[in-house]
């Protein structure tokens, strides 16, 4: 039973390390969030739960492909010094797999969150609602700060 919750506890580093090594990954993970937020935390939107568990099986995939090639990558790196043509390959052929995954999900994320009464009913109720615009455009700052914060102290560390 250790060994397995053990399992947990690396896997979480895992998580832990993509999030702080790696601006796509926290790209990605923003983009969910704020997905999910509008989804779980306002009623603007109208999907079902069919719906709502591809959004949630594609953001999943994509998250996965990204740790995925994180770890590819660190692994080609580990074993050779020198780029060889076959560990670019290797290097490539991962990031576009996250790639193809991304932009099949942000298609079907558009067909199935396009609703303009949706949109309309967004606008309205920002427009109306000062405070919350301001909320928004505060975490949207955030999150800005969240995804290229870690890479600018990187640069500037070397």
């Amino acid at each position: 039973m250790k060994s397995f919750l053990k399992g947990f506890v690396y896997a979480g580093r895992g998580i832990a390390y993509c999030i702080a090594n790696e601006r796509n990954f926290r790209v990605h993970t923003c983009f969910v969030a704020y997905m999910f937020g509008f989804l779980c935390l306002t009623d603007f939107f109208e999907i079902t739960r069919t719906q709502y568990a591809v959004l949630l099986a594609l953001c999943a995939l994509v998250l996965s492909l990204e740790c995925v090639n994180t770890a590819l990558e660190r692994a080609v790196d580990l074993a050779s010094e020198e780029i060889s043509p076959l560990g670019k390959a290797a290097k490539d052929a991962a990031a576009g797999a996250v790639l193809v995954a991304a932009v099949f999900s942000v298609i079907a994320g558009i067909a199935i969150m396009y609703q303009p009464k949706a949109f309309s009913a967004m606008y309205e109720y920002y427009a109306s609602h000062t405070g919350m615009l301001i909320l928004l455009a505060a975490s949207i700052a955030l999150a800005l700060v969240y995804v290229f914060l870690p890479s600018y102290l990187k640069e500037k560390k070397k």
